[in-house]
């Protein structure tokens, strides 16, 4: 059951939730994504040893080489209140204003027909993908796209950092020599 603090929160939430909404699990410094397919039912894609929904995630799930997993996750269908827990949640369909989604008997078709072992990668291949894939069919992460472009943008600044600094000190070594 979800924590005394979101409890009525979240209950007006899930009173409120459509088939084919997504419904997005705030777990600190990350969010769980789910399909919601009514009768207080989501389907999921969660990991197999440790699904992730306290936080403690198994790293050796977040990578695959090559395109191969080494560990499978599991698209689960499950009751809402199994996966709360102790977080916060909101219908999130934020990216039908760059989507167009599918109608929502065809969303849950589409959750339903992915029950079962699946590969995982948290930056290509996550709950949030699969949560956009059965909406819109696109596989869509903004929490990946924001972690890989903070990785891109500091990389960014230490190359520009490097390169300034070797022409700043390498033009002030020249003109010591001099």
């Amino acid at each position: 059951m979800a924590a005394k603090q979101f409890d009525s929160h979240n209950r007006s939430v899930i009173r409120r939730a459509r088939k084919g909404d997504q419904l997005e699990f705030h777990r600190g410094w990350y969010s769980h994504w789910a399909v919601y397919i009514g009768n207080e039912e989501v389907i999921h894609l969660a990991g197999d040893e440790n699904d992730g929904l306290n936080g403690n995630i198994n790293p050796s799930h977040a990578f695959t080489i090559c395109g191969k997993s080494f560990n499978k996750a599991v698209v689960k269908r499950e009751n809402v209140w199994k996966v709360v827990l102790d977080s916060k949640v909101e219908i999130n369909n934020n990216k039908d204003r760059k989507c167009k989604p599918r109608r929502p008997h065809e969303i849950v078709e589409e959750a339903i027909m992915k029950i079962g072992d699946i590969g995982y990668n948290v930056l290509w291949k996550n709950c949030e993908h699969f949560a956009a894939f059965c909406r819109y069919g696109v596989n869509w992460s903004e929490q990946a796209n924001n972690f890989l472009g903070a990785v891109v943008a500091t990389g960014a600044v230490v190359v520009l950092g490097s390169l300034f600094k070797e022409m700043f000190i390498g033009d002030k070594k020249e003109k010591e020599k001099a």
